[in-house]
């Protein structure tokens, strides 16, 4: 059974929205930190937000005035509001588990080899 499942991605204009989901089969979903994070085509993958188990969030400096994570513990399922999209948010997105409980920090959550879940990733396309 794949533990993340990312659905929501599609190819939008600039100034559009988009909100991605992820569906979790993981557990122990609901003590742990679900990180968002991206890869563009040759580029290195990056953070984008994260929300601990006990709903702090986090994000990326240049992203947190548009995009806002939630998760729902009852559901486990995470999503990722993104507003005002940008052709440079065009990137295969990701979500991921992991760090349990005081484990995850403002730190650790941005770090994506600590999570030991992934999914299988959604691309985002924005055109200009």
């Amino acid at each position: 059974q794949v533990p993340l499942v990312e659905s929501g991605g599609g190819s939008v204009q600039t100034g559009d929205s988009l909100t991605l989901s992820c569906e979790a089969s993981v557990d122990a979903f609901s003590m742990s930190a679900v990180g968002w994070f991206r890869q563009a085509r040759g580029k290195e993958r990056e953070f984008v937000a994260a929300i601990s188990s006990g709903g702090s969030t986090i994000y990326a400096d240049s992203l947190k005035d548009r995009f806002t994570v939630s998760r729902d513990n009852g559901k486990k399922t995470a999503a990722l509001q993104m507003n005002n999209l940008l052709p440079e948010d065009t990137a295969v997105y990701y979500c991921a588990v992991g760090l349990r409980g005081r484990s995850a920090t403002a730190l650790t959550m941005k770090i994506w080899k600590v999570y030991t879940f992934w999914g299988q990733g959604t691309q985002v396309t924005v055109y200009s």
